[in-house]
């Protein structure tokens, strides 16, 4: 059996260094924060119920509001305001003819030396990257942070393959480690504190680590940088793509993408079908509007621009380049209201601006590799769990936060509010339950038919059982899980309430 240095240096069995030491982590978390979706799905109230109890949701919430705050005072400033017009302008021209400027780009990347595969599944994906990996004896793989192989989850199927991989931006090497998905599209590891952290890193490496913010990226960086050297492939994410010069944009603050894209002899980089923008010019808006959307920086700290592999007398890049570009139901959308959704820039700002999304904790709840107001949105209309993430627009209080926040205009309230309607047409009750609305409807129009509800509310209160929701027989008894009736008993007593002050006001007022 092999034996792990504390330094992190490789030994024998062991190829990548920044991962020796991990059969010494022992991660406490919840079952749905797991690092592999679990295949079953709990009713959606189940889910945000757990969620509210976990003793991490809290301090989390209290991060997320703080960063609100911070964000969204003053809202929009001139300058910003004049990209997001700009901004959402380009990320919609692409929209009415997708694979007019598909096939632009991939005939540019092809051009500059790339290879470009197109996959419609997850599974397709996976198939491509993994073939890729066996034709070049890929044993270490090195990764950028990149939501589309999240989305097709593989980390795990690489690994299944006996390809160890690595992630090497900050809070996603934090979440590999702990064993748990992204929470956050730009910050993965936003629902831990530093101390967290700490006591991560501790356990890797089986000694005390400072919880200094310089100390924990310090011992990351030491970490991974000998992994950048030995591994045989890179894989990346990609923020944008222009057409017109078949340029992939990658947008980071830690450098990593740069070495993951120039250190091993074959990238990978991954993009879902909407990511391509008309010009190369255009990032000039993009990539600021992304900043400060994202986290309130004028640019970030590193752009890394892709021209195809290494070209002759460069010294650096890669020997191989292939862009695999993944659909995953996201064209079905394409002509259909929820079309404004593929405009998305994944800058995360709704998520923050979300109420739901701070007060479960982050997006681990969601169940879902997209959270938040943009996740409840896109999950739905991605081919791999249609109808188990159907439900997921129900988390939302529909305030408007996000549309506030969305840099590019995508009126997410509205989109949420159509699924919602069309989730409610699927359900076996929907007819019953809208005669149900219609009949409340019509009642409460008049004084005499709001008082006879109300009354009749009092009345069922003193008759119905106590636990009558759980012995609703059929279908009803699924709708009633997780769910409890009012305190029918007190039907109208805000009313009588305020009727009552109402009267000791008077009676004040006539006394003098």
């Amino acid at each position: 059996m092999s034996e792990h240095r504390r330094d992190g240096t490789r030994t024998a069995g062991q190829r990548s260094s920044a991962l020796a030491g991990r059969e010494r982590l022992h991660p406490d978390r919840p079952e749905w924060a797991a690092g592999d979706i679990p295949p079953h799905r709990r009713p959606l109230p189940l889910i945000t119920r757990d969620a509210l109890t976990v003793r991490t949701a809290r301090p989390t919430h209290d991060r997320l509001a703080a960063l609100n705050e911070e964000r969204h005072v003053g809202t929009w400033t001139p300058e910003v305001a004049r990209l997001r017009e700009q901004g959402a302008a380009i990320r919609r021209e692409t929209l009415p003819d997708l694979e007019k400027y598909l096939a632009q780009l991939t005939g540019n990347v092809e051009r500059n030396g790339g290879v470009v595969h197109r996959a419609a599944t997850p599974a397709e994906a996976r198939a491509v990257i993994e073939r890729i990996a066996r034709e070049n004896g890929v044993r270490l793989a090195v990764k950028s942070k990149s939501m589309a192989t999240e989305e097709i989850h593989l980390n795990a199927h690489l690994t299944a393959q006996g390809i160890e991989v690595v992630e090497t931006d900050l809070g996603e090497y934090i979440v590999q480690l702990a064993d748990e998905r992204p929470s956050h599209i730009v910050g993965p590891a936003l629902h831990k504190s530093r101390q967290d952290v700490a006591d991560l890193f501790g356990q890797l490496a089986g000694d005390e680590v400072s919880g200094e913010p310089e100390d924990l990226a310090s011992f990351a960086r030491t970490r991974l940088r000998a992994d950048f050297k030995a591994a045989d492939m890179g894989i990346s994410g990609v923020n944008f793509a222009a057409a017109d010069t078949g340029t992939l944009a990658l947008v980071t603050n830690e450098g990593n993408a740069d070495m993951v894209t120039s250190q091993p002899r074959v990238h990978v980089a991954v993009m879902t079908v909407e990511k391509v923008i008309p010009r190369f010019a255009d990032l000039g808006v993009l990539i600021p509007l992304l900043c400060d959307a994202a986290t309130k920086q004028r640019v970030s700290v590193y752009q890394t621009l892709l021209n195809g592999p290494r070209r002759e007398g460069e010294t650096d890049g890669p020997e191989q380049l292939h862009l695999v570009i993944l659909d995953n139901g996201r064209t079905k959308a394409l002509g259909t209201p929820q079309e404004e959704v593929l405009a998305c820039i994944r800058c995360g700002n709704c998520q923050i601006s979300c109420p739901v999304y701070r007060t479960v904790g982050g997006g681990h709840p969601y169940s879902a590799v997209y959270g938040g107001p943009i996740g409840a949105v896109l999950s739905p209309l991605l081919g791999e769990r249609p109808n188990q993430d159907s439900d997921l627009p129900f988390l939302s209080s529909l305030c408007g936060a996000c549309y506030d926040a969305c840099p590019v205009k995508i009126p997410i309230p509205d989109l949420l509010v159509n699924l919602r309607a069309a989730h409610e047409r699927r359900q076996p009750a929907a007819r019953t339950a809208r005669a149900g609305w219609r009949a409340w409807a019509l009642a409460w129009r008049t004084e005499t038919g709001f008082r006879a509800t109300m009354a009749g509310a009092r009345l069922a209160g003193r008759l119905l059982p106590d636990g009558v929701l759980a012995r609703l027989p059929g279908p009803g008894r699924g709708w009633a899980r997780g769910r409890a009736l009012p305190p029918l008993r007190e039907a109208g007593a805000f009313r009588r309430w305020f009727r009552r002050q109402e009267e000791s006001r008077d009676r004040d007022r006539r006394q003098g």
